[in-house]
């Protein structure tokens, strides 16, 4: 049997495939439209209209992609790094058009788009004077900042949030602003050198070269450079002949061979496209974690962990609690008691915020030895919606806290919690947090919290979990997973049933509070996730 060819065609993992220029002439007009003709449109399947919900349809099974699943397990540690595919090609091939079409067929959230263009390294005023008289080589990989890629490409594929420099192509210099990135199941770079750096290859874990004839990626460059980035039909042609293409010839061309794919017509080669996301679809769905199942049987059996602190049980305390877990009582008198424990809840969490001696003066001039907060801030982050009712007490004990926002929320078929979005403030990291939530039962939700949170570089011992109202099993949960996070909170009560609602109980707490409908099976939890 003669050996596959060594190109033209697509080659995944030793694995033949025809290619655009494949030997077979009519087998590739069967298979491939003609050169311009558009793909028809896919059927968008992450719709949020109650009547489609979102889904990602395969052969073995049907997964709900609204939201970001678990990335970690029971233990809250990441379970797989995401999946990072490598876009390399030369300039103007069609890199950035072919990861946006994987991305659209993919059709699930939390890909992440990286480009290689963001990293050109800061220009001396040398050779900014160069760059604005098109002799300077940005087509070699001394204009790129590898360290930097590497640094980014190893964060994001750990879970970890990231901040990516803006680079200004008609200023040839980077913006003040950097863009973050955060929560990437599968990491997408594209850049012209994207095999040139052999750390980098490392982290690859899928390797594409579009590989698009140079007289058109000439024409594509001439009408980017001019139309979008300011530049006379000279100065292209000239960088062009100087730099680009000796560079690619040097360079980038024989980085093909590291390729695990090479697409021939970059985005008009559907066939390739169409293997690399059935091949992507595999990889997602081997990395389906169910953590909820696992939470329902793990470390139930221990004693209560020191980390947790309890709010003394006093009669007026008691007293609360009887009137808002009545079911018969109003609403008006449910959110007033519940104030009245936040404010009390809260009150007590700062208790065990770091302190340290000061010493002030009186108005009668006597010195007084006090105390005085020892952080730099602290930030209120609630997990909505119900944990955002707690926030007025917050602000009301701390002057001027930062608040951000987590939602997230059960996917009602797998059980499990997912992140639709959050908003958190800048630096956070060197932040106290109070993470809010009202109920938390299995502690599903709060594990997700207390991950994003430490995704961006917030030390756990500086994460104090607060809860109107915690089960045992949630409680053993995030202290198992995250043993520096303090938790406190007014009451835990000891079970939580089948339907993992907490027995007694306070009811569905954002429902009562709001003056919603009450959730379809009667839980306790929040339509956002059973915390």
């Amino acid at each position: 049997m003669s050996s596959p060819p060594a190109y033209p065609g697509i080659r995944i993992s030793g694995c033949w495939a025809l290619g655009a220029e494949g030997s077979n002439a009519e087998s590739l007009d069967r298979l491939l439209p003609p050169v311009g003709a558009r793909r028809s449109p896919r059927k968008r399947t992450t719709s949020q209209c109650k009547s489609e919900p979102p889904l990602l349809r395969t052969s073995k099974r049907t997964i709900y992609t609204a939201g970001r699943p678990p990335w970690y397990n029971e233990h809250g540690t990441q379970s797989k790094e995401a999946f990072a595919i490598g876009l390399g090609g030369g300039s103007a091939s069609g890199k950035t058009t072919v990861a946006r079409m994987i991305i659209e067929a993919l059709d699930v959230p939390w890909v992440v788009l990286l480009s290689m263009d963001s990293f050109y390294k800061v220009l001396t005023t040398q050779q900014q004077e160069q760059a604005a008289h098109n002799n300077f080589n940005f087509d070699h990989p001394d204009a790129f900042d590898f360290d930097l890629i590497v640094s980014t490409l190893k964060k994001l594929k750990q879970g970890k949030s990231v901040k990516v420099p803006v680079y200004d192509f008609t200023t040839h210099s980077r913006k003040k602003d950097w863009k973050t990135l955060y929560g990437a199941n599968v990491i997408i770079f594209e850049g012209i050198m994207a095999f040139a750096d052999k750390t980098l290859l490392e982290l690859l874990d899928m390797k594409i070269f579009v590989d698009t004839d140079s007289d058109i990626r000439l024409v594509r460059r001439l009408r980017r450079d001019i139309s979008e980035r300011g530049r006379d039909i000279e100065g292209v042609i000239k960088q062009y002949n100087k730099f680009v293409k000796p560079a690619f010839d040097q360079y980038i061309q024989p980085t093909m061979r590291v390729a695990d794919i090479v697409v021939p017509w970059g985005s008009g080669n559907t066939v390739a496209i169409d293997l690399i996301v059935q091949h992507m679809h595999s990889q997602l769905e081997e990395r389906e974690l169910s953590v909820r199942a696992a939470l329902a049987s793990a470390h139930q059996c221990h004693p209560l962990p020191r980390t947790l602190s309890v709010l003394k049980s006093t009669p007026q305390v008691r007293g609360m609690h009887t009137i808002i877990r009545d079911k018969e009582t109003s609403r008006d008198e449910f959110i007033f008691y519940s104030k009245r424990l936040m404010r009390l809840l809260i009150e007590h969490a700062l208790s065990f915020l770091p302190f340290q001696d000061c010493v002030v003066q009186t108005p009668q001039g006597q010195d007084y030895a006090g105390k005085c907060y020892a952080g730099k801030q602290i930030t209120g982050v609630s997990i909505l919606r119900a944990g955002e009712t707690m926030e007025p007490a917050l602000r009301a004990v701390c002057k001027d806290v930062r608040i951000g926002t987590i939602l997230i929320q059960t996917n009602q078929h797998t059980g499990e919690p997912e992140l639709h979005y959050l908003r958190l403030p800048k630096d956070i990291s060197d932040d106290h947090v109070i993470l809010m939530d009202c109920t938390v039962s299995t502690g599903a939700a709060a594990m997700m919290a207390v991950r994003v949170l430490l995704d961006h570089d917030v030390p756990e011992d500086k994460i104090f979990l607060l809860s109107l109202l915690m089960a045992e099993m949630g409680v053993h949960s995030v202290a198992y997973a995250f043993p520096r996070v303090r938790i406190i909170t007014t009451a835990v009560d000891k079970r939580v049933n089948d339907l993992f609602r907490i027995i007694p109980g306070i009811g569905n707490f954002g429902d009562r509070y709001f003056g919603t409908d009450a959730a379809p099976d009667g839980s306790d939890e929040e339509e956002a996730a059973p915390s």
